[in-house]
């Protein structure tokens, strides 16, 4: 579904390019986890994907086409839910439809039938302030998904929740990968978060990078917080974060 062709890119304000000749394939439907050092690259790549940024060379295509001759194509969910505070649930999560121009009968449907499907009925009339923080951030996915997106881009999301939300965050985000059949691409910085989410996972290790490793994780789906006691998986964590700790000096 996604791919990098050969792409060199550089911030202005550096002396060395963030990445040179970088070309990586993605598959439709693959839950995908980037991880390395801080400012070796990760959000970068979004911000390319998302066309926030330019490559000095190269392209990116999105179903064989380059992303300058499409609309939609992904969307991004940040570290925080950036809902606004001001607006009800339901117009947070209509905003990306009312961009759209969607009629209102049209935006209400579907905002009933997301906040159902993230466990959210009830809550349309609530304000982001009545929300716990895991409450929050599946407001902020529902959001996403409406953006009509086949590739959701997902940055830490669950970085500043405490650890039994976090988990259930990512039980639940699994569901709904899994009934949704999007495509994911999940930044972390959490090596078991990466493990227990990820059926490929791209490892960054140095700056500038013109590839990264892909390290194909021994599970299958439906999984459980029980496999990852599984030896083969303990072993995959600790080489894991080896790399990590090789990673760049920035």
């Amino acid at each position: 579904m996604l791919e990098f062709r050969n792409i060199s890119f550089r911030y202005t304000q550096d002396e060395s390019p963030m990445m040179e000749n970088l070309s990586f394939l993605v598959e439709a439907g693959a839950f995908v986890s980037v991880i390395g050092a801080s400012g070796c690259g990760k959000s970068t790549i979004f911000r390319l994907i998302n066309g926030l940024e330019t490559p000095d060379t190269g392209e990116i295509l999105v179903d064989g086409k380059p992303i300058s001759a499409l609309k939609q194509y992904s969307a991004f969910m940040p570290q925080k839910d950036l809902l606004f505070p001001w607006r009800s649930i339901e117009k947070n999560i209509c905003l990306p439809m009312e961009l759209q121009g969607v009629p209102m009968a049209e935006q209400t449907r579907r905002c009933q039938q997301v906040l159902e499907q993230v466990g959210l009925s009830g809550y349309g009339k609530k304000y982001p302030k009545d929300l716990s923080g895991g409450m929050k951030q599946r407001v902020a996915f529902a959001r996403t998904l409406l953006s009509g997106a086949d590739m959701l881009l997902l940055d830490e999301p669950f970085s500043a929740l405490d650890y039994l939300t976090r988990v259930e965050m990512q039980e639940w985000l699994l569901h709904q990968w899994e009934s949704t059949g999007k495509t994911i691409l999940f930044i972390t910085h959490d090596v078991e978060e990466a493990v227990f989410l990820s059926k490929t996972i791209f490892v960054i290790q140095e700056r500038p990078f013109s590839a990264m490793e892909q390290v194909e994780v021994p599970l299958g789906y439906p999984r459980n917080r029980s496999d990852l006691k599984r030896q083969e998986v303990v072993e995959l964590k600790e080489q894991l974060i080896g790399r990590l700790r090789k990673g760049v000096n920035l």
